[in-house]
Parts: structure tokens; sequence; C-alpha cells
């Protein structure tokens, strides 16, 4: 016997329906929270200023925030990118407590970390001399994705408080003004890295950067080697930067370089006739005011017509 036309039509629809409905089920909620943030460590580095750090923590899907929190409440929020900032106007000599949390994007939050204390120091008189430079400043690498820092230590005329490590002019570190080594980690490998030092006292004066100490991790296993430009310097001079450095191996002459300036490109740097041997020099103009500060890399163009890697960065500033 067969069955009405209506009767078969409405039974297709529904087995239709069906299949899209199980095709479009939604994603399982996320309810797990972080973990909760390790390493974290807090230095007093003036009479109003706490440093706090931490390494990051894991999730199940991706970590998207942090949050500082100093006596129980909430004092910064935070990106993920994020692991170290400064919790300022402080009470002069005075203990303070701080964890961090992390959270994803669903809102889940972590537990607290464990509790870290640090002191204010005691308000000073008016001082405005900057410490020394740190000198000696060399690197040692630790593994792909680690570092470990080493430099002699800066005088103040009252004392140094803290030591600020910055990679292309980024503080990306701080270690107690009684140190005078830094471990750093989440580096990448085969990534070239040109790291300087800071001294700072308690009136947050800091001293001119240390000379660069240069670092290119090593590569993942199986990645082809590092072909960054090496010795890369920056001199300013009165309208002008100049640079030089030495060109990466590459089995072929290079011809071309790529100029980039505070993570920018600004320009490629084509050579008229045959690249000169040995060291490359390049002067460019500038019409910034004085004080100015740029952050230069370069990249070499390779035989296969590709990018190389980028050189170590270098600051320069403006005369």
């Amino acid at each position: 016997m067969q069955r009405p036309l209506a009767a078969s039509l409405l039974t297709a629809l529904t087995l239709a329906l069906a299949a899209c409905s199980g095709a479009a089920a939604p994603a399982p909620k996320d309810t797990r929270a972080p973990t909760a943030p390790t390493g974290v460590t807090a230095t007093a580095g003036s009479a109003g200023t706490v440093h706090v750090m931490w390494s990051a923590a894991t999730d199940d899907r991706a970590v998207t925030g942090y949050a500082v929190y100093r006596e129980g409440r909430k004092v910064k929020d935070l990106p993920a990118t994020t692991l170290m900032t400064d919790v300022v106007g402080l009470t002069p000599e005075t203990r303070h407590r701080f964890t961090v949390r992390a959270r994803d994007a669903a809102g889940n939050v972590s537990p607290p970390s464990a509790t870290v204390t640090a002191t204010t120091l005691p308000a000073t008189a008016e001082d405005h001399t900057p410490p020394t430079t740190p000198t000696a400043l060399r690197v040692t690498a630790d593994g792909s994705r680690a570092a470990t820092l080493r430099w002699s230590p800066a005088r103040d005329d009252t004392r140094v408080t803290a030591y600020d490590v910055y990679q292309a002019d980024t503080r990306i570190h701080t270690v107690p003004g009684t140190a005078t080594t830094a471990h750093l980690t989440g580096l990448r490998p085969g990534t070239a890295y040109a790291f300087t030092v800071r001294a700072r006292d308690a009136a947050e004066n800091s001293s001119p950067d240390s000379t660069p100490a240069d670092l290119t991790t090593a590569p993942s296993p199986g990645a082809p080697p590092n072909t960054a430009p090496q010795d890369l310097t920056a001199t300013a001079t009165k309208g002008e930067i100049t640079l030089t450095w030495t060109p990466p191996r590459t089995g072929a002459p290079v011809t071309q370089h790529e100029l980039h300036l505070n993570g920018r490109f600004a320009t490629t740097i084509v050579w008229g006739t045959a690249p000169p041997p040995g060291r490359a020099t390049y002067t460019f103009p500038v019409q910034d005011p004085p004080g100015t500060r740029y952050t230069v890399t370069l990249r070499a163009r390779l035989p296969d017509g590709t990018w190389g890697d980028f050189s170590a960065p270098r600051t320069v500033v403006v005369r």
C-alpha cells in the first residue's frame, strides 16, 4: 500500500531536521579553571612601589589574563602576555601581601597563587642622582628557552634598590639591588636577543643602559640554523643614524636587507652594485626631536627569496 504524499514529505522533513540538529550540537561548556600562577615574587623598588612577577599558568584551552591582588583586593587586571607589573601608590615602610590569579575566556578563575610579601622602602629626601651604569654584562644560554645574565654592580649616592632587565627597550625582569644575576625564561628557540640592564634607586632614578649582551638561542631540533645579521651597532649623530653589521653567511651574496624601527618595517636596503665584503654600513636621516628612542632590527633576503631571521635589536637615541 502506498503512503500518502504528505506523510512521506513530513517524514523526510523530520529526518532532515534531526540530521541538522545533530550536526549543529553545541560545544561543551568550559568549566575548568586555569592552574594557579607559580613562581610569584614581589620586590620593593622604592618607598611606594613593589614589582610583582610570576610564571605563566596553564589552561585546557587558553589563559586570557591575570589579576594581581594586594591584601586580598584586586589592584591590577592584565592580559595573558603580561607576567609582571608594578603596584604603585603604596605607603613607605609597610609590609604588603600579594597573590595572582589566572582567568580564561569563559570567565573561569584559578585559585590564588602562593602569597608573597614585600616591605616598601623608607621615604628618602629628594634625590635626583641616578646610579652608575652596571658593567661587564654577560649572558649564558640555559637550553633553547632560558638564559642567565650576570653583571658587575652599579653604585649610587644612597643605594641601588633594583636592577631592571630590558630586551628591545622593554623591561622584562627585575631583581633586588643586592643581586647581580637574573634568570630569564620563556625565550624562543632560534631567536636573536639583546639584553641590557639598568640600576634603579629608591627615588626611581634609573642608570643608563649597560652595554648590550647578545644571545641567539639554540634552534629547535630539525630547524634550520639562524640567519640573522650579526654584531649590529647603531650610532646617532645630529639628524642621522648609522648602522653597521655583518651579513649572515648564506652561500651567496646578500644583496638586500630589511630595516625595522620599533618593530615596524621602515625601508629595504638594496646595494646598487655588488654588496660590500665584510661588514656593511647604512646611514639614514631622522627628523624626530632629540631624545627620541628607536629600537632597530635588520633581516636579510636569503638566496631562496625569503626573509631570514631578525638581528638582535639595538636601541639608539636621537641627538
